[in-house]
């Protein structure tokens, strides 16, 4: 069965623009679907529909892209940066319609995903979701403290802190392994979280998320996620039960 789905989504999936670069084609009438004007937001299906560019009809959408990078130190997650620096859209294949799957800030390694699907994207980073990311800090400091104080309770400026997990490990060098699971995905949390704690970060890495794990990937390497991954992280949508007359 055919898919329907916003014109800019199939626009970007098609490889004509990005989402936002085809909300502006749109915007300019520039795009028609079956010899009318297109409309921002419109619902179309691709294959059924006749969508046209200036004119010239538009391909059909590429197969759903899904890749996992472990994302290295010292490289922004962002389409491109006004200062210059590698972006994560460096270190994986040029694919038109791709977004990432919950941002890691500038310093924090590991598991990042991205895909073509952004409606996936949006669910499985929306806090409504409760997908689990699990991170792994080398740190200075008492951890096993800052365990129990963290499964204890611990309340940052915007808000309580729901913990999945957490426990810690020594290292051979006199640090610490701490190891957090989160559903939440709030803003530089596992960090905010380890100086409320009073532990000195040294390392972060996200070694989880969701069903997908870092594996043997370095730092920089990329690989495409299985049909079966894919699945496991975002299972088919059920069909809303019909209710009894």
């Amino acid at each position: 069965m055919a898919e329907s789905m916003r014109l800019q989504r199939a626009l970007a999936r098609a490889g004509v623009a990005s989402r936002r670069a085809a909300e502006e084609l749109i915007a300019a009438g520039r795009v028609s679907v079956n010899g009318e004007v297109a409309t921002i937001g419109q619902q179309v299906t691709p294959g059924r529909d006749t969508i046209r560019v200036d004119g010239t009809p538009i391909g059909r959408p590429v197969a759903t892209q899904w890749f996992l990078l472990h994302k290295p130190a010292g490289v922004v997650t962002t389409k491109s940066d006004p200062h210059g620096r590698e972006t994560v859209f460096d270190l994986v294949p040029p694919t038109p319609g791709l977004t990432y799957v919950g941002r890691l800030d500038y310093l924090t390694e590991g598991v990042l995903l991205l895909t073509t699907d952004g409606a996936a994207a949006h669910r499985l980073a929306h806090p409504s979701g409760e997908v689990r990311r699990t991170y792994v800090a080398t740190v200075r400091g008492d951890a096993p403290r800052a365990v129990h104080d963290l499964l204890k309770g611990l309340v940052l400026d915007d808000g309580p802190v729901e913990v999945d997990a957490a426990r810690a490990q020594p290292t051979n060098d006199g640090r610490w392994s701490f190891e957090v699971t989160l559903h939440e995905g709030r803003n530089r949390e596992v960090r905010r979280i380890c100086e409320a704690l009073e532990l000195r970060v040294d390392r972060l890495v996200r070694t989880a998320y969701g069903s997908v794990t870092l594996g043997p990937l370095r730092p920089g390497e990329w690989r495409v996620l299985s049909p079966a991954e894919i699945r496991r992280l975002v299972p088919p949508a059920r069909a809303p039960r019909r209710r009894r007359s």
